[in-house]
């Protein structure tokens, strides 16, 4: 099992930037890829980025890429996602995920599909003002 509380979200101005916090429980964390998604109002969710088990892969989503970043500390069992240059149209509800290996190792290869994810935190609100 495996707990996720994400943290740092908040109201904030076109071109500010925040970073997102999400502390897992249980041991683990360190074996897990771990992803952010979003959901705006009316809207499905969404992959924003991945990051995997040891930090060594990142993937960002298009809309992102360039302003957000993705990264982990397995000895605090937390990932992160830096927000910069934010936008209106990044106002959602921010998720944290876990993507747990297989008893063989191995990761999902669609990792940006929400189904894929093992274990999803209660989110964060983002609000971005014009």
């Amino acid at each position: 099992q495996v707990q996720l509380v994400e943290s740092g979200g908040g109201l904030v101005q076109a071109g500010d930037s925040l970073r997102l916090s999400c502390t897992a429980s249980g041991r683990t964390f360190s074996t897990a890829a771990m992803g952010w998604f979003r959901q705006a109002p009316g809207k499905e969710r969404e992959f924003v980025a991945r990051i995997s088990w040891n930090g060594g892969s990142t993937d960002v989503a298009d809309s992102v890429k360039g302003r957000f970043t993705i990264s982990r500390d397995n000895a605090k069992s937390t990932v992160y996602l830096q927000m910069n240059s934010l936008k209106p149209e990044d106002t959602a509800v921010y998720f944290c995920a876990a993507d747990l290996p297989s008893t063989s190792g191995y990761y999902s290869g669609s990792y940006r599909y929400p189904i894929n994810y093992d274990y999803w935190g209660q989110g964060t609100q983002v609000t971005v003002s014009s």
